[in-house]
């Protein structure tokens, strides 16, 4: 999928990052084109100078394009223009606001935007949101370095053994929902249509286990 990021911050670049790292194709959008340097030496994806909101600027980031806008920048009237841009103008489905103003945000979801508040769990809020993902962020430890994730199992996964996904992410299986239960899965636990497991893992592991739930057992191992 093609993602625009609007908004090359902290928490913009980390985002484009991590889509980039999970296969998908990037743009992002900032005033300031020496903010494109947080994106490091390694990113690929498109760098377009200008405003979030500018319609030429969105369709040199490829939003004719996109299944996701995310809008990050400093600015909550910026972010919020921007992302009602992107899903009225420009039809894109998946589409989240960053909006500093709590009272704000609140009208917004009413709206049926998304948005986020400046919180340590802002980029993976912002991840869930635009692809809908099978790893959801449950709990972090206050060092922030240990956390746990919600994981749905995803169709390339069903039939082989939990065992084998603890061995692929490096996480660890804390329990497992299975019929609407919690259960603790033993090492003979085969994965089913349906379950949701509970892994423990570290944040410097959590891109790998993105990754590979999606992309399943033999091409996350290669």
């Amino acid at each position: 999928m093609h993602v625009v990021v609007m908004g090359c911050g902290r928490v913009g670049s980390a985002i484009a990052r991590r889509l980039e790292e999970v296969g998908h194709s990037v743009a992002v959008i900032d005033q300031d084109p020496e903010a494109f340097r947080r994106l490091g030496p390694d990113f690929t994806g498109r760098q377009v100078t200008g405003l979030g909101f500018d319609r030429q600027t969105l369709l040199d980031a490829g939003i004719d394009s996109a299944g996701a806008f995310a809008a990050v920048s400093s600015g909550d009237n910026s972010n919020i223009i921007s992302a009602r841009v992107a899903r009225e103008t420009f039809g894109v489905q998946h589409v989240v606001a960053r909006i500093y103003d709590s009272k704000r945000a609140e009208v917004y979801e009413r709206m049926g935007i998304p948005s986020v508040a400046t919180v340590p769990w802002t980029v993976n809020r912002l991840l869930r949101e635009l692809l809908s993902v099978k790893v959801n962020e449950l709990w972090r430890e206050p060092t922030g370095q240990v956390l746990m994730l919600r994981v749905t199992v995803t169709d390339v996964w069903v039939g082989h053994p939990l065992a084998e996904l603890e061995q692929a992410t490096s996480a660890r299986a804390a329990w497992l929902v299975r019929f609407g239960e919690a259960q603790l899965a033993t090492q003979t636990t085969v994965l089913q249509d349906g379950d949701q497991i509970v892994l423990a893992a570290t944040d410097a592991i959590t891109a790998r286990v993105h990754q590979i739930v999606e992309r399943g057992p033999e091409r996350g191992q290669d």
